[in-house]
């Protein structure tokens, strides 16, 4: 038995072991391109539940119709875009959160907590400042991103982000100025 008998009872190889250093990643999403891509995916999966759980707060506890519509919206546009990066990181054997991130989660404590035209006014605001950093960071991910799905997919979606933040702001416009 000697030296076959020998390899037998030797460990696995640690080149075998799974990496947790970072435990956002799993090992599918280190298949992409560069990490400036998969932190974009990892954000725009966690923003895209909290533009879906916002939105039925909105669509719930807004007094403006103008707000509802857009809360209707986000829940329509998002949950959309959520399934088109979700088969993009099936295709990349990646493993997307499934809660929104501590930031969001703060923003949809506090509505909870807030009624009529101070919900309305609150949600609207920070639906515009949400979706003017969505509109860059996915700018960003379509002009320089090196995974090509979720290039495309950053291009595709820029588009209706662009349109989120028009009514947004249009929305904004009528419920910010008056107390209704």
């Amino acid at each position: 038995m000697g030296i076959i008998g020998a390899f037998l009872v030797l460990p696995p190889p640690i080149a075998l072991t799974q990496n947790t250093s970072r435990p956002y990643l799993d090992n599918g999403a280190r298949r992409l391109t560069s990490t400036a891509d998969t932190v974009f995916a990892m954000q725009v999966s966690q923003g895209g539940l909290a533009e879906v759980q916002l939105g039925h707060l909105a669509v719930s506890k807004a007094t403006s119709p103008a707000v509802r519509q857009f809360g209707q919206r986000m829940i329509d546009d998002h949950s959309n875009a959520d399934d088109r990066l979700k088969q993009i990181a099936q295709q990349e054997n990646m493993t997307l959160p499934a809660t929104m991130n501590p930031k969001d989660q703060a923003l949809y404590d506090k509505l909870q907590m807030l009624s009529g035209p101070q919900f309305d006014k609150t949600y609207i605001k920070a639906m515009v400042k949400r979706h003017q950093e969505d509109v860059k960071e996915f700018q960003k991910e379509a002009s320089k991103g090196k995974d090509q799905a979720l290039k495309s997919f950053a291009s595709q979606t820029l588009p209706i982000l662009q349109g989120h933040l028009s009514d947004a702001k249009s929305a904004f416009a009528q419920v910010g100025s008056t107390g209704y």
